[in-house]
């Protein structure tokens, strides 16, 4: 667009017709206030003082020191510093089992299990099947099918 403008190809008005953009865009100078380069020092200081505070915390600090910022300009002050806060450590997960008592299978037929499973016939109707195993030797005991009709279990 500037070049455009500076090869004299066409007006500013036009040039911004062309690309697209508002001129209010073109003609924007960004100013700087007078205390941001303090505001940024005390921000800083902040942040190193207290590392699990984030921005918004850090806007209410200033504020109460006499600071008349918002939260949005110590966020854009904050995200241009590079500050953040620390990433937050993964819970750790308990393993095994918890608050129940597991049978071990010490041999044949010392302890079965049993699953309820579900399908659907190529009509789109139900079938419930139950299957029960033996823990010890795997082997499948019993296999019932039932289509599944309102009531209980098959």
């Amino acid at each position: 667009m500037n070049y455009l403008i500076g090869e004299g190809e066409c007006s500013e008005r036009h040039a911004c017709t062309l690309v697209g953009m508002s001129r209010s865009v073109v003609r924007y100078v960004a100013r700087r206030q007078e205390d941001e380069v303090e505001l940024m020092r005390r921000i800083h200081e902040l942040a190193i003082h207290h590392p699990r505070y984030g921005y918004r915390r850090i806007t209410v600090i200033l504020r109460r020191e006499g600071w008349r910022v918002n939260r949005k300009r110590v966020h854009r002050i904050w995200k241009a510093e590079g500050l953040s806060l620390p990433l937050r450590r993964p819970r750790r997960r308990r393993i095994g089992p918890v608050g129940e008592i597991v049978n071990k299978a010490e041999y044949p037929n010392h302890v079965w299990s049993y699953d309820f499973l579900e399908d659907r016939t190529e009509r789109g109707g139900k079938l419930r099947i139950l299957a029960i195993i033996d823990e010890y030797t795997r082997e499948c005991l019993a296999i019932r099918v039932a289509l599944s009709n309102g009531g209980g279990s098959p």
